[in-house]
């Protein structure tokens, strides 16, 4: 993480809170911005930075990630925890939900401990004062002995009165240090602790590495420390234990200690009117009879959707494209490039990348806005907990049901998503079965095999059959990847499945702006700039192949010769095998690769319509079976280039990532050859 800079005059802010809090709304209210900075899957894990001005007072304010302790878990909790801890923040400001205060103030009393500045924002007062809770702030800030506001900032409510108070507190002078929370045994060997490692650490490191040599989280002295510092810390906790007082007992002793001062701070000054029992909603999206198949009704929605929304848009893009290749022809010719470059450049690199442009933007357009808004709108976590006991049982995380579900929309981003995932065995499982789930440059190729030879050719027909064969598709893939998560956790990656804590966050009305914005950027941008940057060298490697004759014999025909005896094992052929591999950098171009094998032409080529495309197929051999076989393999085969190159950078290990590469292929190559059995058995 890297150090914020600081200009002369400057404060730096962090703002700190447990998750779906609206820590970023509030952060994006001060600043102006629209940055994002969560632990659900895809989000940005670091720390997102911004500046604000109140009159004359510029302040750098960091957006912490969310957590829930300063007890280091998780990716997001040693982010969020270091940054306080270096003595680099002025102030730090704890954003709590209004409707939750009292389990969000254990954090809150922990950053109070250690921060010698500290504001305590309560965020969703419009919520609150809905279920009739009622906050008489100027008592807790009494308790508290810090500053304490209720606003609301997605309305941008007495956001006003947060920035003078943080202007106010930032030019007062550091508040002494509270009295400690803790039994009295800890509080002293505490502050022996930080005589001796405030020298060298800072009071801010110090109070916090204090706790954590106590409550045995951390094992062994500070590197920094002299030979006779450590000698001096060594000899405490040595008192500490001959005095009966174990770590366990200690950390125990604490977290019962913050518990018990937030119900007493609360007590009085946080008054709660009638208790309503689970809402309709959750006993429908959560309930034991009615969860999964509410989930898939919505999923099947969201199929349709993106099916029907991206088919336009997909054929103007495509229309445009192809609008283009003779002006681009020609501007290669009259700056002098010899034919074979100006061909290879056009109908190579330029095909393919249009191929890709027009058949991914579209639906991610669509698709990651849409997931955006079940993750605004709170129904995402539900999701999780609804998958929760499955990984369970698999002996995975059950966080690995939202890496999952971010992976229909890219593989890519759902391997970023694992970083969520505290456990390094579960997020290796989560990494690895990542594939098994259909990205959207997939779903081209199922709607067409489906369309073709099991739904019909007709609008109607091919949109809602083709959401629902979609949504079984999904359906089989979580099967695939529950099963091979169950396989890897009992061999090479056994272990016992950990805990994590899973917040359902009341249902708030989305921000429709922000959505767009986040997703976008955040997500649709970014993983097209990936697949177009491998797509432009494999659109030149097609035309090559196609073109590059060996007595009188393209080498794209002498590879699909090689290969057809193996792919007819697994119920395809040579031309099929080949177009999976040569779509490996991007899967939206396996439909095209194998119609210009089964042409004989020496660029790709787009299908007029679902018919002739199925004519071309026919005449070639294909049967249902082999439409069947196809399908099964696009479901389980090597991730696309773009996944691969993520999964190197996210795991750091060659090994992994071949096994990454192999996994899904083999498990992909045995049900094509079992299912393709059977049907010639049956025929």
């Amino acid at each position: 993480m890297d150090t914020p800079t600081r200009r002369k005059g400057e404060w730096v802010v962090a703002l700190a809170g447990n998750p779906n809090v609206g820590k970023s709304t509030v952060f994006n209210a001060l600043t102006g911005l629209h940055q994002h900075t969560g632990n659900w899957s895809g989000k940005t894990v670091g720390c997102a930075g911004g500046e604000c001005r109140v009159g004359d007072n510029p302040f750098s304010l960091i957006d912490l990630p969310g957590c829930y302790s300063l007890l280091s878990h998780s990716a997001e909790e040693e982010e969020a925890r270091d940054m306080l801890c270096r003595d680099l923040v002025d102030l730090v400001v704890v954003v709590c939900d209004a409707t939750c205060l009292e389990r969000n103030l254990n954090l809150a009393l922990q950053i109070r401990e250690i921060s010698p500045r500290t504001v305590l924002c309560i965020n969703l007062m419009d919520e609150a004062k809905k279920r009739r809770i009622t906050i008489d702030t100027a008592l807790l800030s009494a308790r508290l002995e810090m500053p304490v506001i209720g606003i609301c900032a997605r309305r941008k409510k007495d956001i006003r009165t947060l920035c003078d108070r943080i202007v106010s507190t930032c030019e007062a002078n550091r508040r002494e240090r509270s009295e400690s929370l803790y039994p009295d045994y800890i509080a002293d060997a505490q502050k022996e602790l930080l005589s001796v490692l405030a020298p060298t650490l800072g009071e801010t490191a110090a109070a916090f590495t204090a706790l954590r040599l106590l409550d045995g989280t951390c094992t062994d002295c500070p590197a920094c420390l002299s030979t006779d510092e450590r000698e001096k810390v060594q000899n405490i906790l040595t008192a500490f234990l001959d005095a009966g007082h174990t770590p366990e007992n200690t950390a125990d002793a604490m977290a019962t200690a913050l518990v018990t001062a937030a119900e007493e701070i609360c007590r009085g000054a946080v008054i709660c009117g009638e208790v309503r029992q689970k809402g309709r909603i959750d006993r429908i999206l959560t309930g034991r009879w009615t969860a999964f198949p509410v989930m898939l009704l919505f999923l099947m929605l969201l199929f349709w959707i993106t099916i029907v929304g991206a088919n336009y848009p997909s054929s103007a893009l495509s229309a445009l494209f192809t609008a283009g290749e003779a002006p681009f022809l020609a501007f290669l010719t009259h700056i002098g490039l010899p034919a074979f470059l100006c061909e290879m450049l056009v109908y190579g690199m330029y095909r393919v990348l249009s191929w890709v442009t027009a058949v991914m933007l579209p639906p991610m357009a669509i698709f990651f806005p849409l997931f955006t808004l079940l993750e605004d709108v709170g129904y995402l976590p539900r999701i999780a907990y609804n998958l929760d006991r499955c990984f369970q049982r698999c002996r995975s995380c059950g966080k690995q049901a939202l890496t999952m579900c971010m992976g229909f929309g890219c593989n890519a981003a759902g391997v970023v998503g694992c970083r969520i995932i505290d456990s390094p065995r579960e997020r290796q499982i989560a990494i690895l079965t990542n594939n098994f789930v259909p990205c959207n440059g997939r779903f081209p190729l199922l709607i067409a095999m489906s369309s073709m030879f099991f739904l019909g050719t007709s609008d109607v027909a091919s949109s809602l059959g083709g959401a629902l064969f979609l949504a079984a598709a999904v359906v089989f893939s979580v099967a695939i990847t529950l099963a091979v998560s169950a396989l890897l956790s009992r061999t090479i990656l056994r272990g016992v499945p950990s805990s994590f804590t899973l917040e359902l966050p009341p249902y708030r009305r989305p921000a429709i702006g922000s959505v767009l914005v986040r997703s976008m950027l955040d997500r649709t941008i970014f993983v097209l700039g990936r697949a177009i940057s491998v797509a432009a060298p494999a659109g030149i490697l097609i035309w090559l192949l196609s073109n590059t004759h060996v007595e009188g014999v393209s080498l794209f025909a002498h590879l699909t010769g090689m290969l057809d005896p193996m792919g007819r094992v697994f119920g395809m052929d040579g031309v099929i095998l080949l177009a999976f591999i040569l779509g490996f950098p991007a899967n939206e171009t396996v439909i095209p690769i194998m119609m210009m094998g089964y042409m004989g032409g020496g660029t790709l080529v787009e299908y007029e319509s679902l018919h002739s495309l199925r004519t071309l197929l026919t005449a070639n051999g294909w049967t249902p079976l082999t439409a069947v076989c196809v399908i099964l393999f696009s479901l389980m085969h090597w991730p696309c280039s773009t996944t691969m190159l993520t999964i190197r950078k996210e795991t750091g290990s060659l090994s992994l990532t071949a096994l990454a590469f192999f996994l899904p292929t083999v498990c992909g190559l045995l049900c094509c050859a079992v299912v393709n059995a059977i049907g010639c058995l049956i025929s």
